[in-house]
């Protein structure tokens, strides 16, 4: 069972603070000073025993009409053709709880997938109580980039300790670290709306070793030569493997563009590599090739799990080796943790592998789905933006900072039983692929961001589509060409061990059909 973590605005993010914050209050006459220290002080329960025993008990429910369904819904929107053709207004939301979802049509889903990756805490998580109670203390969501908040700067120091394996009680070590100037040390964070804006601030930086951001920075260090971008391959050898967001450079990384990547590339403007994963001898041949002649290996970008390609794994022995080589000929490493981070009880993944990153790319799991806000965290060596290289307007958020101190505060409170259930849940698709070899090829992943991978990409469609008949939510990237016909999940980081069962129950149940 998950730990009953507990905790007031006040303890969680400082008295002091929210001192300033009832006298503001006070002087603004919209509540008394002891009014409003009552709301900073009151002690909210995340998810305590009672809110899991909920929980489960609406398992035996999915998939069945459990109230009116809406009538007459003749709202359409506006959507583009693409996402015409992709919507399911039966499963669009009237409300929600813990890992479920009531849809339009009056049944309840199973979250099998977080919505799309990013509700790790599940819906009306009580733990974002808290949320609600900073607005109530008029605590401001809208701030300058040079007017920072308390929470906004305090969330930044709870992210490089967590990076950085920092207790957060351990201010001298925490303080030692933002202050290090040392290769290798994430200390650095920016803060970002979206995963996108996040790894495209990451190319910047890599970028600005090679071309002038604005004309009064320093000569880039290698300046003249063609950057090189290496990226996970495809099974083919392709680009289509990766994903490092929606903006067009980020595109080309991943095979769209051709035409407009290949001109670049002819006008040696910058290149795009693909190396296959876990083959480091593939990688270490490329390195050698692309730090020759004109060409310099600008960075290595990768997520740990490929969520957005079959749920493949790389492993940890290829990516501390292939680190080590990166390292060795100065070419910076960046681990796209958008999919990774807030599912593990390290919360970033890369420490439980033992990486050095260059850059973390951080969002989605962080805020919970309550807010866009994606982060990158990097060193003092790579700080060479000057202020407007990567800013958002909105990236300092208080109320998104604040629901990334809620949510890295529960995952760290209850990372034993986080662990526990990753741990029967990968276990359990390892022993329906055993149990059912002529029908699954393996089970992919780590813990619970997972994947079955069956014999052809027509298997994994027929399967995903008798999940949705479950009213479970699952995934198969039929869109790719020279896909692994993988079927993904990712349930939320609150998923309790009857609801694990759940989900291998009914896949237990369709694989026996």
């Amino acid at each position: 069972m998950f730990k009953d973590v507990k905790y007031s605005l006040s303890s969680l993010i400082g008295k002091s603070y929210f001192e300033g914050v009832a006298r503001a209050n006070a002087f603004f006459g919209k509540m008394t000073y002891d009014e409003a220290m009552a709301i900073a002080n009151e002690e909210v329960s995340f998810f305590d025993a009672a809110a899991q025993a909920k929980n489960d008990s609406l398992l035996e429910l999915v998939g069945t009409t459990v109230i009116e369904p809406m009538a007459d819904d003749n709202n359409d929107g506006a959507p583009t053709d693409s996402f015409r053709k992709a919507e399911d207004k039966n499963a669009s939301p009237l409300g929600g709880y813990g890992c479920f979802r009531l849809g339009e049509d009056g049944k309840l889903y199973l979250i099998g997938k977080s919505e799309h990756y990013h509700a790790s805490l599940g819906h009306a998580f009580a733990g974002y109580k808290l949320i609600d109670n900073a607005r109530k203390l008029g605590v401001l969501n809208a701030t300058h980039n040079n007017t920072r908040g308390y929470i906004t700067r305090l969330h930044e120091r709870r992210i490089v300790a967590a990076a950085n394996g920092i207790a957060d009680n351990d201010d001298k070590a925490l303080d030692a670290v933002i202050a290090s100037k040392e290769k290798g040390v994430l200390n650095r964070v920016i803060n970002l709306e979206t995963g996108s804006l996040a790894c495209e601030a990451g190319m910047k930086m890599m970028l600005a070793r090679f071309y002038h951001l604005s004309p009064e920075l320093p000569a880039p260090k290698y300046a003249g030569k063609t950057p090189v971008f290496f990226v996970m391959a495809d099974k083919a050898g392709g680009l289509t493997g990766n994903y490092h967001g929606t903006t067009v450079i980020a595109q080309t990384l991943r095979g769209l563009w051709e035409d407009f990547r290949e001109k670049a590339d002819g006008a040696e403007m910058w290149k795009v590599v693909s190396v296959r994963p876990n083959d480091v001898e593939d990688f270490r041949a490329k390195l050698e090739k692309y730090n020759s002649g004109n060409y310099k290996t600008a960075g290595f970008m990768h997520e740990i799990i490929m969520m957005n390609y079959g749920g493949t794994k790389l492993e940890p022995e290829y990516l501390r080796t292939v680190y080590d080589l990166c390292h060795a000929c100065d070419t910076p490493t960046m681990v796209d943790e958008i999919q990774t981070g807030m599912w593990y009880g390290s919360v970033f993944l890369f420490r439980r592998y033992g990486l050095n990153p260059d850059f973390a790319v951080i969002g989605k799991g962080f805020p919970g789905g309550e807010y866009p806000a994606s982060r990158i965290v990097t060193t003092a060596e790579y700080d060479n933006l000057n202020q407007f290289g990567a800013l958002v307007t909105n990236g300092q958020e208080e109320l998104a900072a604040l629901a990334y101190i809620i949510t890295i505060k529960y995952v760290q409170e209850n990372a034993d039983e986080l662990d526990r259930i990753s741990d029967l849940f990968e276990d359990g698709l390892k022993a329906l692929c055993a149990k059912y070899p002529q029908k699954l090829v393996a089970a992919d992943g780590l813990g619970l961001l997972a994947a079955l991978h069956f014999h052809t990409v027509e298997e994994a469609a027929v399967f995903t589509k008798k999940m949705h008949t479950y009213c479970i939510d699952a995934s198969a990237q039929l869109y790719k060409p020279n896909c692994v016909p993988g079927v993904l999940f990712k349930p939320p980081v609150i998923t309790t061990e009857a609801t694990a069962n759940k989900i291998l129950c009914v896949l237990d149940s369709i694989l026996a059909e």
